[in-house]
């Protein structure tokens, strides 16, 4: 009877009718329980190695699509930065379904299938629009996928993070900067035969021991993104970022196959018809997102260098033989290759 007490009763000039029927009104609201909220049925822990970029938007519009379509019966619960394990951990986990759904980086699913490997090729792409559009083409996103599908993992969705910039605490300024760095990779052999061109030696490494490698001096520098250089505040260690755009990071979402099997028939198609139905919105937030990524790394002290014309070139000579090197005595590999390479011819 609390809102009772609350009513001040003379701001009424009506009958005494009037004045117990609004009485009833309100007692009547303080005995009818609320319409409980929908309870969700089925948690959805999304992870991803990044925080504050694409990918963990990605999830972020993931999260509301889903919730949305569901009517509330999936939970889809975000952990960024690596919040359910080093890399390696949570495709484990998805496979295994105690990871519901990942995003990351291709590389990293070379041990699922080397054949997600050729995506770190050296100039297999010219742009960000060329790869974008190159790993979005239906015949590339389904080849991907079915990499995926014996794995036990439904791939939703793909997109191109951007050009894969060098940072190191000796800032690399001219090719000749590489010699002799130990430089983190995401660990494909593609990248290893890379690094060993320039004179560097690539290091496979997990996006979370970076920061702890570079401050102990286990690594000379990394090969990431420009927003991961930002978000994880490495310029406490580095100050510049060389851009050569010699090879894009293509990312992957997929979802635990054992989880999707144990939801009804209409939320797995909710679940799986979500990522493509967010993939554009994503791709168009990373492309207005990396405009102001430069900002970023030079407000916080940083500086983006990009490398002479002539040694631009020299790099592109040293790395073009790079991928059919590699692949030429894997057949199922360089045929993923020149799928990936003709269908990029096309855009």
């Amino acid at each position: 009877m609390t809102e009772l007490r609350t009513i001040n009763w003379t701001r009424y000039s009506v009958s005494g009718t009037r004045l117990i029927a609004v009485a009833a009104i309100a007692a009547c609201a303080c005995l009818t329980p609320l319409a409980p909220a929908v309870a969700a049925q089925f948690v959805m822990k999304f992870g991803t190695a990044t925080i504050n970029e694409t990918q963990h938007q990605f999830i972020k519009f993931y999260k509301q699509a889903v919730e949305k379509s569901s009517g509330g019966r999936i939970e889809v619960q975000i952990y960024p930065a690596s919040q359910l394990g080093p890399i390696p951990q949570e495709i484990q986990g998805v496979q295994l379904g105690s990871v519901q759904a990942y995003i990351g980086p291709v590389d990293f699913f070379v041990g699922v299938d080397p054949r997600f490997g050729v995506f770190s090729s050296p100039m297999l792409f010219k742009d960000d629009a060329n790869a974008a559009a190159t790993i979005h083409d239906p015949s590339i996103e389904k080849a991907m996928f079915d990499l995926a599908a014996p794995k036990r993992m439904v791939g939703i969705a793909t997109l191109n993070l951007g050009a894969s910039d060098y940072g190191a605490k000796h800032a690399i300024m001219r090719l000749s900067d590489f010699e002799g760095k130990k430089l983190r990779i995401n660990g494909t052999e593609l990248e290893r035969q890379k690094m060993a061109k320039l004179g560097a030696t690539g290091i496979g490494m997990p996006l979370s021991e970076v920061v702890p490698a570079l401050d102990q001096g286990t690594i000379d520098g990394t090969i990431s993104g420009l927003s991961v250089f930002a978000s994880m505040k490495m310029n406490d260690l580095l100050k510049v970022v060389t851009v050569t755009n010699d090879t894009f990071i293509i990312s992957i979402a997929v979802v635990s196959k054992p989880w999707l099997d144990t939801l009804p028939p209409d939320l797995q198609k909710i679940v799986v018809d979500t990522g493509a139905a967010i993939q554009a919105k994503s791709q168009a937030w990373e492309v207005d997102f990396s405009k102001k990524l430069v900002a970023d790394w030079t407000g916080v002290g940083g500086t983006v260098h990009t490398l002479p014309p002539d040694d631009l070139a020299k790099m592109k000579t040293l790395l073009d033989p790079v991928a059919d090197q590699v692949t030429k005595d894997q057949p199922a590999v360089h045929d993923m290759l020149q799928k990936v390479r003709t269908t990029a011819a096309k855009y």
